[in-house]
């Protein structure tokens, strides 16, 4: 069985990399894109261009009284499906454009699984509609606003929707070939379109959740006790990235879509850091 590519880096080891994997090349990060789409929103809201619960009808053309506001998306709150309907099969999101995406705005009120503001159903389609709107909001296209408001003033140069192709890693699958990335650069990008090489996806993690260069830490974060986190998979990479709050953080990514190994990776070294800071004290 061959060997999957990984990279690890953490608050407590030196980067650790194997198999061809590199700090300095760009792999997608797939949904760990959400939390710089939620940063985005609550720094558009720090300028007033917009707030957390304005009704999402304000800035796309969805029916009124879905009673969805921004938070709602932000937090996988708004009664959403997790994906928009008619995917492909092997590159779901290509066929995901613009236009589709506007159909399923303005049919939104058909597509709702309960009432907003209720129980937590995480969402892809939530934060497509979330990109869309901030957007809207600010008169911008998505990625210049998170160039201009989240990666500019956190100084991180290496995350986008398209790098050069020579500069990409991609996972391999049957008999070692190279697996051909999702499509994820339309309508879908804000929910997890976005490719950025490790070093800077660790440096996102550290200066948003550990520094907080940015302020408090946007609502698009898990929390599971101690530990903020989020994690992300496409077809052929798999990442896992989160802090506790003494500062202890990690990010592991893999070129392999198995999202469980990558997250038993990080837990392992989160749990071998903890237990050298209890050591020491």
């Amino acid at each position: 069985m061959p060997h999957v590519p990984f990279c690890i880096l953490s608050s407590s080891h030196a980067p650790k990399v194997s198999h061809g994997h590199d700090l300095d090349r760009f792999v997608q990060i797939g949904s760990l894109t959400k939390p710089l789409t939620g940063t985005l929103l609550v720094q558009l809201a720090s300028t007033g261009i917009l707030r957390l619960d304005d009704p999402l009808e304000q800035f796309l053309p969805a029916p009124a009284g879905t009673g969805i506001t921004l938070r709602h998306l932000a937090e996988h709150t708004a009664a959403l499906p997790r994906v928009p309907p008619r995917l492909r099969r092997f590159d779901p999101y290509a066929d995901f454009d613009a236009g589709a995406l506007d159909s399923v705005v303005r049919s939104l009120d058909s597509f709702t699984t309960g009432s907003p503001g209720r129980e937590e159903e995480y969402s892809n389609l939530g934060y497509a509609l979330l990109g869309a709107a901030l957007a809207s909001a600010a008169r911008a296209p998505y990625e210049e606003l998170l160039r201009e408001h989240v990666l500019a003033p956190l100084d991180l140069t290496a995350i986008t929707s398209k790098p050069p192709p020579d500069s990409r890693l991609s996972g391999r699958g049957f008999l070692g070939r190279t697996l051909h990335p999702w499509t994820m650069n339309g309508a879908i990008l804000p929910a997890g379109g976005l490719w950025a090489t490790p070093r800077d996806t660790a440096h996102l993690v550290t200066r948003l959740l550990v520094e907080r260069r940015l302020g408090d830490p946007a609502p698009s974060w898990q929390t599971t006790g101690r530990l903020r986190w989020h994690d992300g998979a496409t077809r052929g990479a798999s990442v896992f990235a989160g802090a506790m709050a003494d500062g202890t953080w990690v990010m592991a990514h893999r070129l392999s879509g198995k999202l469980l190994p990558t997250e038993e990776m990080a837990a392992r070294v989160l749990k071998d850091a903890v237990t050298e800071l209890s050591d020491e004290a």
